[in-house]
């Protein structure tokens, strides 16, 4: 199985990269790519969020590829989110704590929960 990725970039500070089959030593290359090129098209301090829902495999490989645009995200004072991993992909990054927990959710509507808190924070400490 192959690697297919869909992108949505409706702001520019957030962008969702869908990730559907198999992220391995041959397909790693597309995401390094796809993720490079989103990147640069996030306004400095921006997220950007991995769906993961549909994605059925990841080799070491694939977990390099994360850790190359997680960095990425960071050199730009980012953030970089994990959505709906299924379990054995979520087994994976337990393994070798590739992900920190705070960073992965299950579902759109937790994430969205999440970053509305957290800018209901930044708000707050900016009123006071």
């Amino acid at each position: 199985m192959s690697l297919s990725i869909h992108t949505e970039h409706p702001i520019p500070g957030r962008a969702t990269m869908r990730l559907h089959g198999r992220l391995d030593a041959t397909t790693f290359g597309a995401f390094d790519e796809a993720a490079q090129t989103l990147l640069t098209a996030i306004a400095q301090g921006g997220t950007l969020v991995l769906d993961l829902a549909a994605l059925d495999y990841i080799s070491s490989a694939g977990l390099r590829s994360f850790a190359k645009a997680r960095k990425g995200m960071r050199e730009r004072s980012g953030h970089t989110l994990v959505l709906d991993p299924q379990p054995q992909v979520r087994k994976v990054f337990d393994i070798v704590k590739a992900v920190p927990v705070r960073e992965v959710f299950a579902s759109v509507q937790e994430l969205d929960a999440y970053l509305d808190t957290i800018q209901r924070q930044v708000a707050q400490a900016s009123e006071d």
